[in-house]
């Protein structure tokens, strides 16, 4: 069952990342979260998001601006390394808290609340109008090219950030996809060489199948994205599933997941 639900998950979020601010890791991560321990999903998840890219690259990577990407690629890659690091070395031996409700007890991790938190945040700008109006003036692309590729190696989630950066660096919508790409493969590239050791401690080949058969979801949805990107708006169905990860959230915050 868990296999129909996340490539079912992969196939719809790769379509929605074509044209729309929600991208396939911010939605494919918490459901990964349902099945398998925080790190490995994020991990995981990184995973099909870069087979994902790589795949994307081919259809648009080279509509990528050069000059966009120095400023904002290369901070975002040198930054996905701390962030990366730092997930794997947040202390997860102690309870952040702990309560009792419906006559059970819950325990909830520092990394699973800081994740938690980080996907409502992200899930909140799609939701808030204020957010979806967030923009940045392009001087300030290396400082969001760092907090995208930040967040990226901690949480997965980079899309939110990166949209509201390089959407003021006056590019045509080729060139805004494009560039938003080659920068969200190199990150994950960056961040998967981080995760290779917590991947390799596991025994990834229990989990190889759903691993391909994911990739393979999210490059249909992918493929099809680009089929249809000028001919659909997703605001509606962007709203329900902000709305749906948020409540995930929440779930992984109270220690529920």
């Amino acid at each position: 069952m868990e296999i129909i639900i996340i490539c079912l998950v992969a196939f719809l979020a790769a379509i929605l990342t074509f044209f729309s601010g929600f991208g396939l890791g911010t939605l494919l991560t918490p459901v990964f979260m349902i099945f398998f321990p925080v790190e490995l999903a994020i991990a995981l998840t990184g995973v099909v998001h870069f087979f994902n890219n790589v795949f994307k690259l081919f259809l648009v990577g080279k509509h990528a601006n050069k000059a966009v990407l120095l400023k904002f690629g290369v901070p975002a890659v040198l930054a996905s390394f701390a962030g990366a690091w730092l997930l794997l070395h947040i202390p997860d031996s102690n309870p952040l808290f702990s309560y009792e409700a419906f006559g059970k007890s819950f325990e909830v991790y520092p990394i699973k609340f800081l994740i938690s938190v980080l996907l409502i945040l992200f899930a909140l700008m799609d939701l808030i109008p204020l957010f979806k109006k967030l923009k940045f003036g392009s001087k300030l692309l290396p400082l969001g090219g760092a907090l995208s590729g930040f967040f990226g190696g901690l949480s997965g989630n980079q899309g939110a950030l990166r949209a509201a950066f390089l959407i003021k660096a006056d590019l045509s919508k080729k060139a805004f996809i494009g560039t938003a790409v080659v920068v969200s493969a190199f990150v994950d590239f960056t961040r998967l060489s981080v995760y290779a050791g917590r991947i390799i401690s596991t025994d990834i080949t229990e989990n190889l199948s759903l691993i391909v058969l994911t990739v393979i979801s999210a490059i249909s949805g992918a493929y099809i994205g680009n089929k249809l990107l000028k001919k659909i708006t997703v605001h509606a169905l962007q709203t329900i599933v902000a709305v749906m990860l948020i409540g995930l959230s929440l779930a992984l915050g109270l220690g529920l997941i």
